[in-house]
Parts: structure tokens; sequence; C-alpha cells
């Protein structure tokens, strides 16, 4: 078995879950979250611990086992506790603020950026050069964080740009280093 899919997900107190076939509805205290997974992935639920169950041990049966359990942890932890993506600002003159319920970046270009901010996602700015991306869906932030580091990613020369917070910028030594 997969060793991901085998392991079954506690469910804590205050977050409910329903199974309805294939669709999987999980609501907690920061929101609810429904997804649709593949008919061959069964679910069973016996008190606060579910398990996802495959139907033999062909290949992508294998792989859809350790998928679907991991986007069920995934929405469990998301409406429980959330997800948040940090990111770091770096340059002379970049910095980000917050304009409603978007943000807008000035990093080096001839215009500001406006990021909008989609339907459960929310932006804090805490400094000018730091930024906050929180949400309960996991994949929805962590493409809404990659959107904005792709505004202007990190270069290798002086490390200017947008990163993740704690990512490691490989620097190049330029011309002048032989």
């Amino acid at each position: 078995m997969s060793r991901v899919g085998k392991s079954p997900i506690t469910v804590p107190s205050g977050v409910d879950v329903k199974v309805d076939g294939q669709v999987v509805t999980v609501k907690g205290s920061k929101g609810e979250l429904r997804r649709e997974f593949n008919e061959r992935i069964g679910f069973e639920q016996e008190g606060d611990t579910l398990t996802v169950t495959r139907p033999d041990d062909a290949r992508e049966s294998k792989a859809l086992h350790g998928l679907s359990r991991a986007l069920l942890n995934n929405m469990v932890v998301g409406v429980s506790e959330g997800f948040q993506k940090d990111l770091e600002i770096q340059g002379v003159g970049y910095r980000a603020a917050l304009k409603g319920k978007a943000i807008e970046l000035q990093v080096g270009f001839s215009h500001s950026v406006l990021v909008e901010a989609p339907d459960g996602i929310t932006f804090e700015v805490p400094e000018p050069t730091k930024i906050s991306v929180s949400g309960i869906d996991k994949e929805l932030v962590g493409q809404i964080a990659a959107n904005i580091r792709k505004v202007r990613p990190p270069e290798p020369y002086k490390g200017k740009g947008i990163r993740y917070s704690g990512e490691y910028v490989r620097r190049k030594a330029g011309k002048a280093g032989k």
C-alpha cells in the first residue's frame, strides 16, 4: 500500500466531514471546502478518523490513493488551522502596500503592479518588504504566492526581487568576479 495513503486522517474537534459518494465536504471554524475525488477512491469514516481506500493495486490506483489522502488531509488542516506563505522583497526602492484587498507592488518597473486577492485569500503587509498570503485552501495559497513571486523573481547577480521567506538564492559572480 501507499505509505501516505494508508495512514489515517484524524479529524479535530470542531471539524465536520461529510462524504457523499465521491464529493467530500469539510466544514470548520475557518470555512468550508468541497472537492470531488476520482471514482476509484473510497472513503471510510469511523468516529474521528478517516481512511482512504483503493480497489486494487494498479499503478494509477496507487498514485490516486496517496494523492487523495494528501488532498483530504490538506482540506481538514485548512479549515481548522489555515495555511500561510510568507514572501520577502529585496531591492532598493522595492516595496509593497495594501490597497483594500489587493497588493500594490513597486519592484523596479516604471509602473506599480496590482495583485488582486481572490475569494478565500487574505493579504497582510506587516512591513513594506514583507508579504503574507493566507487562506484555507493550500493549493490556492501556494498558487497566489507563486504568482506574486513571478512579478519579479529574484535574480542571481544582486539578489533583487521577490522571494519566499527563507529561500536561498544562488548568487553569481558577474563580469568583475573572475
